[in-house]
């Protein structure tokens, strides 16, 4: 199998990442466990949640009320060691309550200065509920900051704790008072993550356990530091050819202006991912692989992930939505191409 690399890896490169690969394994398997014995039913949310945090990405979890988001993010930030903060969007919630603020503080001699007071942003992992109840003005508020990792107040910059994620909930049903998501901010989520209802099992598991006296709690499975290394070294595992080439072929095949002719599926498509889904499909298969306990991707993690991935930076046509056609029918619909 040919390997694609941009620093063309040697022999005892490769060596290397496998053995930080296979430690990394073992400490993500714990990590998982740890999870399932608080999250019931959603082990596909779940692993999709750490390939978003080992990619070093963003993830919008899109789901009905009830489904355990919330408590994922507060179980993910406690497995993963991580300084966990959460912020309740709301119509009257303002940017300064996400970023901080400046005030101004008198001394003893009588002399005054701003202090700045770090708002809840200032974390390693955000959780930012229900982000589509809060005006366009706050949500801009989280721009910066999930993509340069710093944020200006007062002409000032102010540098975020590394690592820095942000897992943003929103209500696909709840239409009142709501304000969609743009375009730009949706794009810097590396992944959109549907939470569906649990099974029958599940269900019941739930209803069993969370409701009696005594409940699991969380414990921490690694630290931040630990976990950063393993970001890198998602950064650092080998890409077959077939898996960048059906990368390529998937992101341009949803697009309606690159595509080489006119097709039953571009027709439907008004506008398409960009480089960014490309890029995220690198980082999230290699995320998966690791996750799954392998060392390399493979084209089967690409299809997985297409989904999630390209949903949230693609539109369809007016006269495809009439036609009752969705993205993730036209997502599949390409996904048969590739395979």
């Amino acid at each position: 199998m040919s390997v694609v690399s941009p620093s063309s890896p040697t022999e005892e490169d490769l060596a290397a990442v496998a053995e930080n690969a296979e430690r990394a394994v073992n400490r993500i398997s714990d990590a998982k466990a740890d999870i399932a014995r608080i999250i019931f039913g959603q082990e596909t949310v779940v692993e999709q949640s750490l390939v978003t945090i080992l990619a070093g990405g963003h993830g919008l979890l899109v789901g009905v009320p009830g489904l355990a988001k919330t408590k994922l993010v507060e179980t993910l930030g406690t497995v993963l060691g991580l300084d966990a903060r959460r912020i309740q969007f709301t119509p009257d919630l303002m940017p300064s309550d996400i970023l901080g603020a400046e005030v101004m503080e008198q001394s003893a001699d009588g002399g005054r200065s701003f202090r700045f007071i770090p708002g809840p942003v200032f974390s390693q992992l955000l959780m930012a509920d229900e982000i589509n109840r809060a005006s366009p003005r706050t949500q801009s508020a989280l721009l910066q900051a999930m993509q340069e990792y710093h944020v200006t107040v007062a002409g000032h910059p102010h540098d975020l704790p590394r690592p820095f994620h942000v897992l943003a909930t929103q209500n696909p049903l709840e239409q009142e008072g709501t304000y969609p998501l743009p375009e730009a901010q949706l794009d810097r989520f590396l992944m959109q993550i549907d939470v569906h209802y649990p099974d029958l099992d599940a269900e019941r598991r739930i209803l069993l356990e969370t409701t009696g006296a005594d409940q699991a709690a969380a414990q921490v499975a690694m630290s931040a530091e630990e976990l950063m290394d393993y970001q890198q070294l998602v950064r650092r595992m080998p890409v077959g050819e077939s898996v960048v080439d059906a990368i390529l072929k998937l992101v341009r095949s949803a697009r309606p202006d690159d595509a080489s002719e006119a097709n039953d599926v571009t027709n439907l498509i008004a506008w398409g991912p960009g480089p960014r889904a490309s890029q995220a499909l690198m980082l999230t298969v290699r995320a998966r692989a690791l996750v799954e306990g392998r060392l390399a991707p493979s084209v089967d993690d690409v299809l997985a992930l297409a989904e999630p991935v390209l949903q949230h930076r693609m539109a369809l046509t007016f006269a495809a939505r009439a036609d009752g056609h969705t993205v993730r029918d036209v997502i599949r619909r390409v996904k048969d191409k590739i395979a």
